[in-house]
């Protein structure tokens, strides 16, 4: 009779096996085609595929992507990875607030689903795009099995690589498509490296190769030294700090405002003076309140209706997001572990001018978080002559930023009254996105 009895505890057991068993068994890489979503009036209007690609020796992480068709002709448009900053900023950010087809409506949240509404500035409307979570631990990112490695940007770069490469293997009708890696504020630190990396892979060791056109990046971190100390010149420029304190920081601290010597105590004072100046200032959009996101005033107040969105059980239920992988989605994640292993990313961008890459690097004008002026500073620093000189950009016959070529592939574009992200001029994006990725001047 021993033998026969199995005690309650042993079967207990036996079920947290078999649910485990169960869980890490689940395929590595899975693809759904949805149809429509929670919160959207009717069939979506274009096509949406959501998916898991598995990368890493045992593909143990799991990177979660929307692929959204070009809505004009997928055979034969470009096909861009759409990356979110942070790191650790789902790419809900770009396909809800910044170049997707559908974006959150701004309504008073009154507990009920938030509602999703189609947009007129889609970048689907000529190009296939994947947005992707990553790094691990981004929107619905997730690991099987406890990391080893915390990410890193030179590592994100290899596992993007990776990801790409699987995911053209399982859309191989994509092989031929132009392709371009695109993103904004952190991702800067990250696309350079990784279009050096797909580069390198297309010569060494991938084959078929991934037909690799160029990138483009909006108001990119590059160098944070840089991008932060010329925060000081604009805030001058933009009239938020007077000429006097100005020309004194300029004199005392020579130009370095971010690491300031202890021992230089007339800079720090400088510097506190400075900081009560802009204190109130909306840094990713200068011309905007400071408020708080519940505030139905602040452009933040969609994060907070994506929230309650993403949270949903019958919206992650139509995205095909694996159940337990994750607890709550957050926008960004700011508690990511990650080693920031990139100091700089202009040593990129010269190995991607040398290579022949066609870039496109635009700055909302009224972004404080990374000023158009730094990102100029570095523009100047690869020392490429002018091709087509300093000139206003046009929609229509109004002035919708100002632009110039260099002679390595690279537009430098201003998107006038433009923030952090396009999500604050998303018309005028969409414009610049498409003549570039058409080949035609701005």
């Amino acid at each position: 009779m021993a033998n026969d009895y199995v005690s309650s505890s042993v079967l207990l057991r036996l079920l947290l096996l078999t649910l485990l068993i169960f869980f890490y068994s689940q395929p590595t890489d899975s693809a759904s085609i949805v149809k429509s979503l929670p919160g959207f009036d009717g069939l979506l209007p274009f096509e949406l595929e959501t998916g898991y690609i598995g990368v890493g020796e045992e593909e143990e992480v799991q990177l979660f992507y929307y692929f959204i068709k070009s809505e004009r002709n997928p055979e034969e448009d470009p096909l861009l990875l759409w990356l979110s900053g942070g790191p650790g900023c789902s790419s809900i950010s770009g396909l809800l607030y910044e170049n997707g087809p559908l974006t959150v409506k701004r309504e008073v949240y009154n507990g009920t689903l938030p509602s999703l509404v189609s947009t007129t500035y889609s970048w689907t409307k000529v190009s296939s795009i994947i947005y992707l979570d990553q790094p691990v631990g981004t929107g619905f990112s997730y690991s099987r099995t406890q990391l080893v490695n915390k990410p890193s940007d030179s590592g994100e770069a290899k596992r993007i690589h990776e990801f790409l490469y699987k995911w053209l293997g399982k859309h191989q009708e994509f092989l031929s498509n132009p392709f371009y890696v695109g993103g904004d504020s952190y991702s800067g630190m990250v696309i350079p490296a990784i279009v050096q990396e797909v580069s390198k892979g297309n010569y060494l060791c991938c084959k078929p190769p991934i037909n690799l056109q160029g990138y483009v990046l909006g108001n990119p971190s590059t160098e944070s030294e840089m991008d932060k100390n010329h925060r000081i010149p604009y805030a001058h420029g933009m009239a938020l700090i007077s000429d006097e304190l100005y020309e004194s920081m300029k004199r005392i601290c020579k130009g370095e405002y971010i690491n300031v010597d202890p021992r230089n105590t007339e800079c720090l004072k400088l510097v506190e003076e400075y900081e009560k100046c802009i204190d109130r200032i909306n840094q990713p959009l200068i011309l905007t309140p400071n408020c708080e996101e519940t505030s139905l005033d602040c452009y933040a107040y969609r994060s907070l209706l994506t929230t309650y969105w993403a949270n949903d059980e019958n919206v992650r239920s139509a995205l095909h997001v694996n159940k337990g992988s994750i607890g709550e989605w957050v926008r960004c994640n700011w508690e990511i572990p990650y080693t920031h292993d990139i100091k700089s990313s202009v040593p990129y961008h010269m190995n991607n001018s040398i290579d022949g890459y066609p870039s496109l690097i635009f700055s909302g004008d009224h972004d404080m978080m990374v000023p158009f002026l730094g990102t100029q500073a570095w523009i100047r620093s690869l020392n490429y002559s002018i091709i087509d000189d300093w000139r206003p950009w046009m929609i229509g016959d109004q002035i919708a930023g100002y632009t110039r070529t260099y002679a390595n592939k690279m537009t430098f574009a201003t998107i006038k009254g433009g923030g952090h992200t396009p999500e604050y001029k998303p018309e005028e994006s969409y414009i610049m996105f498409q003549r570039w990725i058409s080949g035609q001047p701005l």
